[in-house]
């Protein structure tokens, strides 16, 4: 690490000056400010490592009250929730020397915990329903899309027939919330990973890295949830247990999802032992993610590693 005369306390300054020159740019300059969103983390990993988690929590309190007073507290808190923590857990783990995939889910842990408890600061302190405003949003666009196809002359059966179909989408949406909050947490778990990845080595910070793509494993744990998640459903929905089935989707969503990115790491590790080039693979994995029947097959060839391990056994038998 590189030693420099800049007192901790000039560099939290610094570090609070940034944060705050970049929430006013994201919004301020809407286009600009959606990429500046994804950078707006990484002061604080960067404070966090080079000067603890203490002082990096201090400056973040101070950029909250700062740009609160330019912008609102909304927003501010939207920014801290969002990305501030994230890059928090991120410097956090990096200087602790988690392994990469520690540093990945400690910091996705931090970032699903800041959605719900925004979720909670919205409902209880401003009495905004964020799932239900959600709905609402979505119910609107779909009502003023059917007046459009009405003003078309679209045949009213066939307006009928549609609006019969996005109800039930609708309510599997709201019962999809918790998953939706984690990808949520998740794509900014991974803006903020990788944009460390991009600045880290230019300030002489070390980030540690992935095993490739084709060594990837998750705990069977998934497989066990996804059998869980399949007999929630089924009581869940024979029995009328409305909480059961909304926890058994959102687990049945979850393995699916974990499963389809082993299943992706399985077929890497097969063209990697084909030799296949990566236009080629890039272009299967395309294919695979557009087209249902083959995102089900792959998911389940991922969950079904994770318990008999085929990677491991195509290797003895090699």
């Amino acid at each position: 690490m590189t030693k420099t005369n800049i007192t901790p306390t000039i560099e939290c300054g610094l570090t609070v000056a940034i944060a705050v020159v970049l929430g006013l740019i994201s919004t301020y300059l809407p286009i600009i400010g959606m990429l500046v969103d994804f950078f707006w983390a990484l002061p604080f990993a960067i404070l966090s490592v080079r000067l603890g988690i203490k002082r990096a929590t201090y400056a973040l309190m101070a950029t909250i009250i700062l740009l609160s007073l330019f912008i609102g507290p909304i927003f501010t808190i939207r920014l801290a929730l969002s990305f501030g923590f994230c890059g928090l857990a991120l410097g956090f783990a990096i200087q602790k020397k988690f392994s990469a995939v520690k540093i990945f889910v400690f910091t996705l842990m931090i970032s699903f915990a800041s959605q719900i408890f925004a979720m909670c600061l919205l409902l209880f302190v401003m009495d905004i329903n964020f799932m239900d405003t959600q709905i609402e949003m979505i119910r609107e666009t779909f009502d003023e899309t059917f007046k459009l196809y009405e003003t078309l002359g679209i045949d009213q059966s066939q307006i009928q027939q549609a609006k019969s179909q996005v109800e039930p989408a609708i309510t599997l949406v709201s019962l999809l919330m918790p998953t939706f909050l984690l990808l949520m947490a998740l794509i900014n778990t991974l803006i903020c990973f990788y944009s460390a990845k991009w600045i880290f080595p230019k300030l002489n910070l070390k980030l540690p890295k992935f095993p490739p793509f084709a060594e990837w494993r998750f705990p069977p744990a998934f497989l066990y949830l996804m059998v869980l998640a399949m007999l929630g459903l089924y009581w869940g929905s024979t029995r009328n247990l409305n909480l059961l089935y909304t926890v058994s989707i959102n687990a049945n969503i979850l393995s699916t999802l974990v499963g389809f990115v082993q299943g992706l790491a399985v077929l890497s590790f097969t063209a990697d032992r084909l030799n296949v080039s990566k236009l080629v693979r890039r272009i299967i994995f395309i294919v695979i993610v557009f087209n249902f029947m083959l995102f089900q097959i792959v998911a389940f060839t991922g969950l079904f590693d994770m318990f008999f391990d085929y990677r491991r056994r195509f290797s003895d038998r090699k």
